[in-house]
């Protein structure tokens, strides 16, 4: 596991935005497809614009991209304005050329009967496509990665989580209170993150710095999922200088 320290997040999302791209780009010219896994959150709304832009601007098609995104809040609708569906969407998926049915999400809405069957055939499609090329990460002040909160060990697979207190007041603003946030999740599990082939975490501001500072050099435990990237032959944080700060 690598890391690298940007003067500006501009300048982290510019490259890991180019790396992606050149991912795209040259499976194409093979005749082959990419398998994207995706994050929500503030942390990559820097990078999908810079996605957009290489699109709109220098003509990155994605027409061979499959995207399977991390998660979703159990219990939103996909017109949501919190879903994450609607957060892709908005973000990404109206303003390039991938096709609808390359866009993979949890359901937030699947019968609680049928979450454990709806994981699974989640896994199974990420397997039936050849397995994740390249995973987006952000990191919650929890530590986690996905919705895998404090607890997640390596051997958790796609489930049905209950989210933390501190991620809940993280997202409170954006849902007009505390009480107001979904109490549960369905994610991609640690497992499922770490099978990736290659692992790319970003991390802006001095909110993120201490735990940053615990995933890269604290030990590998279940109580920060994001130190498991320790362990990961192709993974690397993508830093600004604030979040670095206490490394």
């Amino acid at each position: 596991m690598t890391y690298e320290v940007f003067a500006t997040q501009q300048e982290a999302v510019k490259n890991l935005a180019a790396e992606v791209a050149e991912l795209i780009r040259s499976r194409a010219a093979e005749g082959k497809g990419v398998v994207l896994g995706l994050a929500t959150g503030a942390s990559p709304l820097g990078f999908y614009a810079e996605l957009i832009r290489l699109h709109k601007e220098e003509g990155l098609s994605f027409k061979n991209v499959t995207t399977f995104n991390l998660d979703e809040y159990y219990g939103l609708p996909r017109e949501h304005v919190e879903s994450y569906w609607y957060f892709m969407h908005t973000n990404l998926f109206n303003h390039i050329d991938i096709p609808a049915e390359n866009i993979n999400l949890p359901s937030g809405t699947v019968a609680q009967e049928d979450i454990e069957a709806h994981c699974q055939a989640y896994e199974d499609k990420i397997k039936a496509c050849g397995g994740l090329d390249l995973q987006i990460l952000g990191i919650g002040r929890t530590g986690h990665i996905g919705f895998n909160e404090p607890g997640s060990d390596d051997t958790t697979r796609t489930r049905q989580v209950h989210l933390d207190d501190l991620t809940k007041t993280d997202a409170a603003p954006a849902f007009g209170g505390f009480e107001n946030v979904p109490s549960y999740a369905i994610t991609m599990g640690v497992a499922t993150i770490m099978d990736a082939k290659k692992l790319r975490l970003m991390a802006w501001g001095e909110k993120k710095a201490s735990i940053v500072n615990k995933a890269i050099n604290g030990p590998v435990t279940a109580d920060v999922a994001a130190s498991y990237l320790q362990k990961h032959p192709d993974a690397k944080y993508f830093l600004d200088a604030a979040a670095a700060s206490e490394l």
